[in-house]
């Protein structure tokens, strides 16, 4: 008789083990794909928005002032809250503060989808942008926590991807929900959209996303955060309103203040630095070249992007008179030329030639715009799709060449504990720039537009003021081209991509991260990680 082994309490144990990993993994693939989902969703809510203007314009009645704080306000209450947002979850847990983010992005978009006046509407983009400014700083940071050094290249590859399929389907999304008028509600879907996603991220992002914190997670800086914010209203509301109030006194006197309340902040966060360590802004990252330039260049780029995007979808829909799904259309061919560029850039490019991408990049948005303007001129009100789409090429190529490489140049010489904090700061100063671009419409784009058009003028008015914000936003990518400079002329072997490893292997023996869930059987302890701030 042939004895069959029982098994053993160690092979019994393995096996347990096994299945708890085996459901660790399903568990964290899960939590990637609701996260991502929420970026994905706060990338194409900032796209949608703009080719939907012209239709929110005509159905609610909205001022020229209150359509650029549609914008505006989201970009401002984003880029305040970045910061603060990642320093809340290193506090307080980042699947809370996730968790808290998504709920009040999906409520946010509610009240967007049902505003009954232009008034309700900008007050819910700005809690929406806040609201996001929450949820968005926590997605790689719980990426940091759930997977292994390893894995985390394949999954930063996928957070590119959905980058790039948010900014190729925003546009054509809003176009296509606009242009549809599903059960004519004409432009609210665009919101509305957000609560089936939103909703289905809160409850699985609540069973499936693991918590973790920061060991020991500095203060949060209220005063920084107060001066960031007022100091961005001086200066951003009379560069919206200025137009429609005649431009008073006050608006030069606040944008002259908020030049004040900034040194403020510079005095104030020197001393928060040397008092307990905490600063919302850590100055010294200033002392290395390379990252204040990158600074310059990211803000100054992100005033760019700010007006191009507005105007452009102005240009189209209001003074050529195109549908928002022609609108739509019409950018597949930049979205494109963004997305291919990009992947070319990091890999090929940037190890290769350093800056001079950068550079070339520059040179290139610049000459699609000077083309552009060429072809809005010679072509006027009759210009077709197909017409835009070489400068569009040309300027999607020169930005691709930008935007993929341009964090890693500035973190280049950043030391790599300090790495997490100015990401944040790239990302928060970036939104700024968004913002003030935004406010700076009313100066480059409506400045050139009289009160009143006859309808037979506003074509061509709007045209000819298309033309002069994009010599505005030309003269900006010269002065992007010259900081660029001081970036580092080559990628260093110990630059930011190794340092992004060694910081990675550093997290990842410091780190306690266990994939239980909570009410499972099988959680483990709350993981435990560094401090990372902002994205």
């Amino acid at each position: 008789m042939i004895s069959t082994p029982q098994p053993t309490t160690l092979d019994a144990q393995t096996a347990q083990t096994a299945q708890a990993a085996t459901r660790a993994d399903r568990r964290r693939w899960l939590a990637l794909a609701i996260v991502m989902t929420a970026a994905f969703m706060d990338l194409v809510d900032v796209t949608i928005v703009n080719i939907a203007i012209p239709s929110i314009q005509k159905d609610t009645g909205a001022s020229f002032g209150q359509i650029q704080w549609i914008t505006a306000g989201y970009a401002l209450a984003f880029a305040a809250g970045l910061i603060t947002g990642g320093r809340l979850g290193d506090i307080h847990g980042r699947k809370k503060l996730f968790l808290i983010g998504i709920g009040g992005f999906t409520l946010a978009s509610a009240l967007c989808g049902f505003a009954a006046n232009p008034e309700m509407l900008v007050a819910s983009r700005i809690l929406q942008g806040a609201m996001a400014a929450l949820m968005v700083p926590q997605v790689l940071s719980i990426v940091h926590a759930t997977f292994p050094a390893q894995e985390r290249g394949k999954v930063f590859g996928l957070f590119g991807a959905i980058v790039g399929l948010g900014a190729v389907s925003g546009p054509l999304l809003g176009a296509l929900l606009t242009e549809w008028n599903i059960a004519g509600l004409e432009w609210r879907p665009i919101f509305l959209i957000n609560l089936p996603v939103g909703l289905v991220g809160l409850l699985l992002g609540r069973r499936f996303i693991t918590e973790s914190k920061a060991p020991k997670a500095l203060r949060l800086d209220i005063v920084g955060v107060l001066l960031v914010v007022v100091g961005l209203l001086m200066l951003l509301y009379p560069l919206t309103r200025g137009r429609e109030l005649g431009w008073p006194v006050w608006g030069y006197v606040s944008m002259a203040g908020s030049v004040v309340v900034f040194g403020g902040l510079v005095a104030y966060e020197r001393l928060k630095a040397r008092k307990d360590g905490s600063p919302l802004v850590e100055l010294e990252l200033f002392k290395v070249k390379s990252f204040a330039a990158g600074i310059a260049v990211q803000a100054t780029f992100g005033v760019a992007l700010g007006i191009f995007f507005l105007v452009w979808t102005l240009y189209m829909q209001i003074g050529l008179g195109w549908s928002a799904l022609r609108a739509g259309t019409t950018g597949i061919p930049f979205s494109v030329a963004v997305s291919a560029a990009a992947g070319i850039s990091v890999q090929k490019l940037v190890p290769r030639f350093g800056r001079k991408v950068l550079q070339t990049g520059a040179l290139l948005m610049a000459a699609g715009l000077l083309l552009y303007i060429w072809e809005a001129d010679r072509y006027g009100t009759a210009i077709a799709s197909w017409q835009m789409a070489l400068p569009l090429v040309v300027m999607g190529i020169g930005m691709g060449l930008i935007v993929a490489p341009l964090t890693d140049e500035v973190l280049a010489d950043v030391p790599k504990e300090h790495a997490g904090s100015a990401s944040g700061l790239i990302n928060t100063v970036q939104q700024m720039g968004n913002a003030l671009g935004l406010g700076l419409v009313s100066v480059v784009f409506f400045g050139s537009i009289s009160d009143r058009l006859a309808p037979s003028a506003t074509g061509p008015a709007f045209v000819h003021a298309f033309m002069d914000s994009l010599w505005w936003v030309a003269g900006v990518l010269g002065v992007i081209f010259l900081l660029m400079f001081a970036l580092p002329k080559r990628a260093p072997a110990g630059s930011e991509a190794d340092a992004a490893i060694d910081r990675d292997i550093d997290m990842g023996a410091d780190t306690d991260i266990d994939m239980g869930v909570e009410g499972d059987p099988d959680a483990g302890e709350t993981p435990r990680e560094p401090a990372l701030s902002g994205v």
